[in-house]
């Protein structure tokens, strides 16, 4: 899900609010798939479609229509909220009890382990790490460049004769197309898919890039995406440590504290030297 909003507001300079209807959108799919039959990585594929398709409604609205991308994203998360609800069939969750997932998959590689979600962290550090590989080749390729060149300068990329709308459409997509797939595997670990998963995610992933551009300043995509996923695991365990130390109820207060205290640290050179100090 981090590395999703790092596309879109980090190599496309594009605030999207589709992340907050996206996510859980890739639950409801898995949710739905799995107790009507489906395989959990049929039901994942089909979340990525359907993240792909969000993306690129926001990318579409922004762009044909001239509307804000902000906006755009607000539109399309509004849309998705009624589009969820139908996906389960006018209900607002759906529970995955006594069904195969990819956590029970997981589970029975290893049996009689000490700690059985030891695999669990495992099986998803190693999905993270593939898909930021994946990333990071896609950067290196002439379309992920271009992409790059987008968010940075789009006049400079539309004289080369690169079609700035197309870049922005797929990026925008593939973004949303991986928060899908974060919210299907959140679906299959919680062992429910609602309609409200995606509330404030987008401050999540938010937290998760700016804690990330604190910690590591280099600037090469296999940094820029390697601290994006330091960033949310800082993040989680903050937030772990507010509910054992603190109220359930004041993590949103801990959390915009948190990003905050990011932006001052990136926005005053005082800060700055003293941190360094």
């Amino acid at each position: 899900m981090a590395l999703g909003v790092f596309i879109t507001f980090r190599i496309l300079d594009f605030p999207d609010m589709t992340v907050d209807g996206s996510f859980p959108m890739g639950a409801v799919i898995v949710a739905s798939m799995v107790v009507g039959g489906f395989h959990f990585s049929t039901a994942l594929f089909v979340a990525f479609i359907g993240g792909l398709l969000a993306g690129s409604v926001t990318a579409l609205i922004h762009i044909k229509l001239k509307v804000h991308n902000l906006l755009a994203g607000i539109l399309t998360l509004t849309m998705l909220y009624s589009i969820n609800i139908r996906i389960l069939g006018n209900k607002s969750n759906q529970a995955l009890l006594n069904k195969d997932t990819v956590i029970t998959w997981v589970d029975g590689l290893i049996k009689n382990l000490p700690h059985p979600q030891m695999m669990e962290v495992l099986f998803f550090f190693i999905v993270v790490m593939v898909v930021k590989s994946l990333l990071d080749l896609f950067f290196r390729t002439d379309m992920g460049l271009a992409m790059i060149s987008m968010g940075d300068n789009p006049k400079m990329v539309t004289t080369l004769g690169i079609n700035g709308s197309v870049m922005k459409i797929i990026g925008v997509s593939i973004a949303n197309g991986l928060v899908a797939v974060s919210g299907g595997f959140a679906a299959m670990y919680l062992g429910f898919g609602d309609i409200n998963l995606g509330q404030g995610i987008i401050v999540s992933g938010l937290a998760s890039v700016m804690i990330g551009e604190f910690i590591i300043r280099k600037d090469t995509m296999f940094f820029q995406t390697f601290r994006v996923i330091l960033g949310c695991t800082i993040y989680k365990a903050v937030m772990y440590v507010g509910r054992i130390y603190g109220e359930p109820n004041d993590l949103k207060l801990w959390t915009g504290l948190l990003l905050i205290a990011c932006l001052a640290f990136t926005k005053f050179p005082i800060l700055k030297k003293r941190a360094k100090a």
